[in-house]
């Protein structure tokens, strides 16, 4: 595989999680082509620890990277002009360009995100919507993938996004792997809107964790709502109302997504015919499995195996 260069930009008053999390996900494996740098404006940034990082790049790391990663501060702060002409050159040469958390401010003061949807943590969304009126801002979702420009919510949402990024360049498998190495997981549903603060559930309040688990193990039957409320113990209008309330997102959309997720993995890992794939992931028919394929992920399974199959 090609070597594809990342730039991590870490800058004074980066939060610590915000800078290891693509640290940790795009260091080098022998399955992922990353060669990553953690770049700094002067040789050491401080962070939001109480301690300062010493790094082995600087912004000419970043203009020659593939990728440029910016974590964030909290709170988040403007940074040098310099910083932001080499983000504005980076993105101007075709880069790609990720924000974590509050690193969308960095990126949108650099115009990289003029135009385009974005989002950030929800405790500053207000701010950056009223600072960045070119911003698009979606305030109820993980991250958001424009192509070559990439933003997440929240500090862990920073997770998501990076293995996405990985699903993306290198297929279901490798981001699973590298998201079980983690003890994470490989996709997370719904939006960053179950993050904000809300009323604690009553004592006793069940999770639908051991329902959730159940359906995965399922994916292949036919899996209703009466069923999936029937596991838990639930009426199917609160078996709803919880379900949202855990996972920021609706049984039925959840299940589409389990099962999309589990036809990626088997046209990466297997030779089953197209429509064989369906039965096992629960979608029934090629065609029906073409037409979610398209919806979701904008190709064909056929074309999804060619790209990541093994």
């Amino acid at each position: 595989m090609a070597t594809h260069r990342i730039a991590i930009l870490a800058l004074d008053g980066v939060m610590p999680l915000d800078l290891a999390i693509p640290a940790q996900i795009f260091s080098a494996r022998s399955e992922t082509p990353y060669e990553t740098t953690v770049c700094a404006f002067d040789a050491k940034a401080h962070t939001t620890g109480g301690y300062a990082v010493v790094t082995d790049g600087d912004l000419a790391q970043v203009r020659a990277a593939d990728t440029v990663i910016v974590p964030g501060s909290d709170p988040p702060c403007r940074q040098p002009e310099a910083v932001l002409a080499a983000l504005a050159e980076a993105h101007e040469r075709g880069k790609r360009m990720v924000s974590i958390c509050t690193g969308a401010f960095t990126l949108a003061a650099a115009g990289v995100l003029d135009g385009l949807r974005a989002t950030t943590h929800w405790r500053y969304i207000d701010e950056f919507e009223r600072d960045f009126p070119a911003v698009s801002v979606d305030r109820d979702v993980l991250y958001v993938d424009e192509g070559d420009v990439l933003t997440s919510a929240g500090v862990c949402c920073g997770i998501d996004l990076c293995l996405h990024i990985v699903r993306r360049d290198l297929g279901a498998v490798v981001a699973n792997r590298i998201a079980r190495g983690l003890v994470a997981a490989p996709h997370r549903e719904g939006g960053h809107a179950q993050y904000v603060p809300a009323p604690v559930a009553a004592a006793g309040d069940a999770s639908l964790s051991g329902t959730r688990e159940w359906a995965l193990q399922h994916l292949g039957e036919q899996i209703t709502l009466r069923q999936l409320a029937r596991h838990a113990g639930l009426s199917q209008r609160t078996l709803m109302r919880r379900f949202t309330e855990e996972t920021g997102t609706t049984p039925l959309r959840w299940l589409l997504d389990a099962r999309l997720s589990r036809a990626r993995e088997l046209l990466e890992t297997t030779d089953q015919p197209v429509d064989a794939v369906a039965r096992e992931c629960g979608l029934g028919t090629a065609a029906n499995l073409r037409l979610h394929f398209r919806r979701v992920l904008d190709t064909t399974p056929t074309a999804y195996r060619r790209a990541f199959g093994s």
